[in-house]
């Protein structure tokens, strides 16, 4: 079996962000219970150490593509699309996000591959590998089998866990792609999102999530300090970013990020599923709320019922008391 390939995302400094270290790690373990090995492709002038890097979470060679530029999917497929007819790999495995998606779907487009969205966890089974994906709104789970190669799979942003780096060393192997003439017509002109206090939620091990329970936007600062206090940084749900009381960039759920912190504490916020998607994988949910009937009550680890606009400024002051002492 060829084995299974992950594309890196990364940053303007090469620096490759957690979801994608996530995609190479489980790639990886997958690999080895196949027999087989985990590959990854970057583009972009990436430093050779920065690339060979990336062996320490499992991968074994790294095809990079210098004159391709990060952030636009049709040249990156022009470039996986290269690789896999070239080396046979049997799968593609991306971690998710908007740019993972919109690769994976021109990938399965150009190869009339088989493809798995929305991934929660992979498992190897006779030789092969079977993808869990979330169902009915998240209320059962359905395997998916591949009958032909390659299979694409596409995870939930931060669905894999990062493994911990070790001593590898990938094999940095450059590649020229010809661009297909539609790949070429978009040019990127700046990189950047906006994140809401300089800070990426789907890295955060700690988020505070802000719903309308906080009752205006300047309330917002009572999330801004406890997340500052815990070292974590703010969410928030659809309703408020389209009231415009916080930025897009935090917001979580069906139609925004999805996260799974540590720690995420809901303000405020009833639990509609549409947000429940969003951060239902997160390790420790506490709920704050005076409703006690909302329905994050019925899927959190810890509900507060009670006034927000009390017990926030409380917590923050103990949580900076426990620091300082």
């Amino acid at each position: 079996m060829a084995g299974i390939l992950v594309y890196a995302l990364h940053d303007d400094e090469g620096k490759f962000n957690n979801n994608s270290l996530g995609a190479i790690s489980e790639a990886a373990k997958l690999a080895g219970e196949l027999g087989s090995e985990a590959a990854v492709v970057v583009v972009g002038d990436v430093a050779d150490d920065a690339c060979a890097g990336l062996g320490a979470y499992g991968a074994k060679k790294v095809y990079r593509a210098k004159q391709v530029p990060e952030g636009l999917a049709q040249p990156i497929v022009d470039v996986m699309a290269k690789v896999i007819a070239d080396e046979g790999h049997s799968y593609a495995l991306f971690g998710g996000g908007l740019l993972g998606f919109e690769i994976g779907a021109g990938l399965t487009a150009r190869l009339n591959a088989g493809v798995t969205m929305e991934v929660t966890a992979v498992k190897a089974a006779d030789g092969k590998l079977v993808a869990e994906r979330p169902v009915l709104q998240d209320s059962a789970i359905v395997d998916v089998g591949y009958v032909s190669e390659p299979g694409i799979i596409i995870g939930r942003l931060n669905a894999f866990n990062v493994s911990e780096p070790g001593e590898g060393r990938a094999e940095v192997v450059d590649v020229e792609v010809e661009l297909s003439e539609w790949s070429s017509r978009a040019r990127m002109r700046q990189r950047g999102e906006q994140r809401g206090a300089d800070v990426n939620i789907e890295d955060a091990d700690v988020l505070v999530g802000g719903g309308r329970g906080l009752g205006e936007k300047d309330n917002f600062k009572l999330a801004e300090e406890l997340a500052e206090a815990l070292g974590g940084a703010v969410a928030a749900t659809r309703a408020v970013v389209d009231a415009g009381w916080y930025p897009y960039a935090a917001q979580i759920g069906q139609t925004g990020k999805t996260v799974a912190p540590k720690l995420y504490l809901a303000a405020g916020i009833s639990g509609a599923i549409q947000h429940k998607v969003g951060m239902q994988s997160s390790e420790n949910i506490l709920a704050v709320n005076k409703d006690p009937n909302a329905p994050i009550f019925e899927f959190c680890d810890l509900g507060v019922v009670g006034d927000l606009h009390k017990i926030l400024p409380k917590l923050t002051e103990a949580v900076k008391a426990k620091k300082g002492g």
